[in-house]
């Protein structure tokens, strides 16, 4: 005779409650957004979902379009480009430029240093031309992957972010954009934190141009990731920030000056690290739990989680978090591993924060005949599986 039973498991954790931030903060800008990394969690928005032209933080789609090349085989950091007259005019336009002269031959590695630290807008033409014929098609290219990576709102028309009337995204799609690439290519964001990048020119002395980014020499555990600037938007920022095993993500837009820029970022990943915890709750692919088996080989079979499970709470309010493992046990044999067997529940205050679907670490098989009529008896008798 099998009863099986609702049981849950309840893990009481002393932690801190997620709560939005105080509406007395606020950051000067005209558009923010504060992601932790791990959990995801948004800590600050103000008007995340509102239009802007990206300037700049165009450049982070350009770069991750040939990281995704690179990683397929389809394009190498040792490949050369050349450069047309068209990427050329660029770099005598007056806007930011790596300096780059007709039909010199550059390595995709040096054209994006151009881009990401030298923010070069001719770089990006000639990468863009290497790599798709057009930038018009490269900039479908960029479209296509924002989609694909779920920035709903965003619109590429060019791979630098110079003025053009279609170039739209919002601080949140930038924001997805940037933790795509911090999570998909943690190699060549490498190249996000240099703070210089030395460009040995044909016809020319070489030219050394310092990152943009004025939170990489505040000392502060920024490493990334990309300024902005058009007249219209005023001054941009998409900024990281890693302190231990922390990291959170910042864009801001509408920002009134450089210094503003910098002030208000800088106090908006300051405030995120101290106001919040980031707590692991489970982690991807290890054992979590164990729960009851029925007529099983083994009286209780291993649980786990195919996914990291983090939460950030807010330090000021001390709080209990309870995590609950819910299921209809005990669970009869045969389990397959994987079989999805349990829930796990997160609460806080008796409102369910996230479910999560718990899975068989280990195959448990079924009893032989004479050992399930003797558990049955046993059952029978003293009620216990």
């Amino acid at each position: 005779m099998n009863k099986k039973i609702l049981k849950s498991l309840i893990i009481f954790i002393t932690l801190y409650t997620s709560n939005i931030y105080s509406s007395e903060f606020n950051i000067k800008a005209k558009t923010v957004i504060l992601q932790d990394y791990l959990s995801g969690e948004i800590l600050y928005e103000k008007e995340p979902d509102l239009k802007i032209f990206p300037a700049s933080m165009t450049k982070i789609m350009t770069s991750i379009i040939a990281f995704d090349l690179i990683k397929s085989g389809q394009l190498s950091l040792d490949e050369k480009f050349f450069v047309s007259e068209n990427a050329w005019r660029l770099s005598q336009a007056g806007y930011s430029s790596m300096f780059i002269m007709v039909n010199d031959q550059i390595t995709v590695e040096n054209l994006l240093k151009g881009i990401i630290v030298s923010s070069g807008n001719d770089a990006c033409i000639a990468l863009a031309e290497g790599i798709a014929g057009t930038e018009e098609e490269f900039a479908i290219m960029m479209t296509a992957k924002a989609n694909e990576i779920g920035m709903t709102n965003t619109n590429f028309a060019n791979s630098s972010g110079i003025n053009h009337p279609e170039n739209l995204s919002t601080v949140r799609d930038i924001m997805i954009m940037s933790h795509y690439l911090i999570k998909n290519y943690p190699e060549y964001y490498e190249y996000y934190k240099e703070k210089e990048f030395t460009w040995d020119r044909t016809g020319g002395e070489p030219i050394t141009q310092g990152n943009r980014n004025p939170l990489l020499y505040k000392n502060i555990g920024a490493d990334g990731i990309k300024t902005g600037f058009l007249a219209y938007e005023k001054f941009s920022l998409a900024s990281s920030i890693k302190r231990n095993d922390r990291r959170l993500i910042a864009v801001g837009s509408g920002f009134t000056s450089k210094n503003s820029r910098s002030k208000e970022s800088q106090k908006l990943l300051a405030w995120g690290l101290t106001n919040f915890s980031t707590v692991e709750i489970a982690k991807k692919d290890s054992k979590f739990a164990e729960i009851d088996v029925w007529l099983g080989q083994k009286n209780k079979v291993q649980i786990y989680t195919n996914t990291d499970i983090y939460k950030t709470i807010r330090k000021a309010r001390l709080k209990n978090l309870e995590t609950k493992i819910i299921y209809k046990g005990p669970v009869e044999a045969p389990i397959k591993k994987d079989d999805k067997i349990a829930k796990l529940i997160i609460t806080y205050e008796g409102n369910i924060l996230s479910e999560h679907d718990l899975l068989a670490f280990e195959n448990v098989k079924k009893k032989n005949i004479i050992s399930r009529i003797l558990s049955s008896i046993n059952y029978l008798i003293w009620g216990d599986v």
